[in-house]
């Protein structure tokens, strides 16, 4: 009988999976200071993981513990090199939650460009029409769409995207340019030379130092003045500072984040400020659909691991 720890409640479909199975038990923590973990997590087998965090001083502890299944793709809330050391296995949700994602990029796309919460806004205060024909909207018909990072989520969209008539750029450079342009994408070599003809954009690569204020004031200095970023990758790609002077300066038109640097957003976060841009509490996959999604690819992925029949694309090489 293997044990599971199940870090932060998850949907009851994926709970269901082990309920059913007659070799697994599982135990909900939903108590995640490190005192209780580091006294919880020794006696289990392997662990579901949402956003808390399981870094040495937890996992030092954990001599019995196989395997992390994270409930999601990220795994920056994970010390990676103490789970190389010991050999213990990684895994995500490779395909469950793409589609939410590509669908949230898509909404905050036309939220901007329909100016839709200041319309909103407009009527409730009373203002039908007033100002309606100042508020500045726009069609994503022929406009340029940059999407930087062309992985599971990037592909979704795209598809997406070119349904609006839209011609896509794509950067990445880890992907060929065969599998691009079988997506309808055209490759660009650099991520500057897409902001530039871009109309809009939207992000989906990890955050690393390479990508850390990967967009900041110098970069969006260049982008056209009508563009809109969406960041639904992680916190720190776009540095929040240098977006809301950008913002305010009319550098550039809008932006959104389901991410930021620090989740909860801080409150004297000037962005919470700025009617320029669009806020989502690192939501996107937060869909009735993708929420089961993910809970069942999460615990199956564990059931997976312990019978030796796990997706290798479901694995992260450490």
């Amino acid at each position: 009988m293997f044990k599971i720890a199940i870090i932060e409640n998850i949907h009851k479909d994926g709970l269901n999976l082990l309920e059913n199975h007659p070799n697994f038990e599982y135990e909900l923590i939903e108590d995640v200071s490190e005192k209780n973990l580091i006294e919880k997590l020794p006696e289990f087998d392997a662990c579901t993981l949402r956003v808390s965090k399981l870094d040495e001083k937890i996992l030092k502890h954990c001599p019995k513990l196989r395997a992390i299944s994270r409930h999601g793709v990220g795994y920056d809330n994970v010390d990676i090199k103490f789970l190389k050391e010991k050999k213990i296995s990684l895994l995500v949700t490779a395909t469950a939650n793409a589609v939410a994602v590509a669908e949230h990029v898509i909404a905050m796309f036309l939220s901007l460009s329909k100016s839709v919460s200041t319309y909103d806004k407009e009527v409730r205060n009373g203002d039908f029409k007033k100002n309606a024909n100042k508020i500045k909207t726009l069609e994503l018909l022929n406009k340029n769409i940059l999407i930087a990072g062309f992985g599971r989520i990037g592909k979704k969209l795209i598809s997406r995207c070119l349904a609006f008539d839209t011609k896509v750029y794509v950067y990445d450079p880890y992907v060929e340019d065969k599998i691009i342009k079988d997506f309808g994408g055209i490759r660009v070599k650099s991520i500057s030379e897409g902001l530039k003809i871009a109309d809009y954009v939207s992000l989906h690569m990890p955050l690393t130092n390479e990508t850390k204020n990967l967009i900041n004031y110098s970069i969006l200095k260049e982008m056209k003045k009508n563009a809109i970023i969406v960041n639904t990758a992680r916190g720190g790609i776009v540095n929040e500072a240098d977006l809301d002077k950008a913002l305010n300066e009319n550098l550039i038109l809008g932006a959104a984040l389901d991410v930021f640097v620090n989740e909860p957003i801080n409150l004297d976060n000037p962005l919470l400020k700025n009617n320029k841009v669009l806020l989502s509490p690192h939501s996107a996959t937060f869909t009735d659909e993708c929420t089961s999604r993910m809970a069942i690819e999460t615990t199956k992925n564990i059931i997976d691991f312990f019978e030796n029949k796990i997706d290798k694309s479901m694995i992260i090489n450490l």
